[in-house]
């Protein structure tokens, strides 16, 4: 459960940084499109990665809400995060984009 939490993280960072406004508060400079895209493109694939490891691991009923339930705790951490700690999120991000899969597939 740990490695698909890390996992769905790492998505929802994907997806916050896809954001204009949130890429140029982090990084300081307009983002391209490319690099939007392709921030939105990993942060939706990295959500249904862990879907499919979450139903993988606890079967269709529990898995799905195992993985909602996670994807509402990410959505929390950032929400209410992202305003305060942006730079700590970013580096606890790029953490669980390191260790989410290894943990998951081991779990």
């Amino acid at each position: 459960m740990l490695g698909v939490a890390l996992i769905v993280f790492a998505g929802f960072a994907g997806l916050c940084l896809a954001m204009e406004k949130h890429f140029v508060e982090l990084f300081k400079r307009k983002p391209t499109l490319p690099q939007l895209k392709a921030l939105r493109a990993g942060g939706w694939a990295l959500l249904v990665l862990a879907l499919v490891l979450a139903v993988q691991a606890q079967g269709w009923a529990l898995g799905l809400v195992e993985w909602t339930a996670l994807l509402m705790a990410g959505a929390t951490l950032w929400v209410f995060g992202l305003p305060y700690q942006p730079r700590l999120l970013l580096g606890l991000a790029a953490a669980s984009l390191v260790l989410g899969p290894p943990l998951a597939v081991l779990a």
